[in-house]
């Protein structure tokens, strides 16, 4: 079997630290037998021995923590995803989620949720901010561009606002689920410090709520189905699936597809009678 199959770390490492330019790290431009940083200037600016580096490249020194690997993560300058790969073939799993705020989706991705013109889609992060909808989102489900920043939050929605309530015939069912997911999602993308302090907002707020969140139930967003009574369009039925965004797992689009034709067409009529 050839080395680099059974030293997977060290062949990865060797690789990012010869892509590296060490004249703009700091290291000068001496002559080098090979392209990159040599083993010892990766060592110095990950904080750790020397030798012990050397070992980790041949596949001697055991199995690093994820202080170490973060620190030689840093050293390398290795993005999100290959400080991802790092870990997964040192460690055997992804490294700790780091919450990470966002103020909104990439053009791209706006064209995507643009593109479902009869399929209310939204983008929210790990606390349930909404971050990016489309038009049939806007007039369907909630009028996220009237709203001030921050109240783009779906619980804050669900509990705090009587017009969303009102448009909800299964709210309780509907609320004590969004509780439970919130609660799996929020801890599992590294977002507690943020959800403790929405969650006492909330809480304070709504009573409801705060009864609910003392359930302390826990669940998947999965697919299901969602039912409305809109004020002007009546009915509607929605079929409903998640949907991770690559490369931001704090990130997720929900996407609302009109569970029938006349579904369909209710939410076409709305947004053709409904001014921009």
């Amino acid at each position: 079997m050839p080395l680099d199959e059974r030293n997977q770390l060290g062949a990865y490492l060797r690789d990012r630290r010869g892509r590296l330019d060490p004249a703009s790290l700091g290291f000068g431009a001496r002559r080098r037998r090979t392209p990159g940083l040599r083993r010892e200037e990766v060592a110095h600016r990950a904080n750790i021995s020397a030798t012990w580096y050397t070992w980790l490249e041949q596949g001697r020194g055991g199995a690093p923590s994820p202080d170490v690997l973060d620190r030689i993560g840093r050293a390398l300058l290795l993005t999100d995803v290959e400080r991802e790969h790092l870990f997964l073939i040192a460690l055997g799993r992804p490294p700790e989620v780091h919450y990470q705020a966002a103020d909104g989706v990439t053009p791209r991705l706006q064209r995507v949720l643009d593109a479902l013109a009869l399929s209310p889609a939204l983008v929210k992060n790990a606390t349930w901010d909404i971050i990016a909808w489309n038009r049939a989102a806007e007039l369907v489900l909630a009028d996220y561009s009237g709203l001030p920043r921050e109240d783009r939050n779906i619980l804050r929605l669900i509990f705090c606002d009587p017009r969303v309530r009102a448009r909800m015939p299964d709210w309780e069912a509907d609320a004590r689920f969004v509780v439970a997911v919130f609660r799996a999602e929020a801890a599992r993308a590294g977002a507690s410090d943020r959800m403790r302090a929405l969650v006492e907002d909330i809480g304070r707020r709504s009573p409801d709520f705060a009864a609910m969140w003392a359930d302390n139930d826990v669940r998947l967003y999965g697919e299901g189905t969602k039912r409305i009574h809109h004020e002007i369009a009546g009915p509607i039925a929605m079929e409903y699936s998640a949907f991770t965004v690559d490369g931001r797992p704090d990130l997720s689009m929900v996407v609302y597809n009109p569970e029938s034709a006349g579904d369909a067409e209710r939410i076409r009529n709305l947004i053709k009678t409904t001014p921009r």
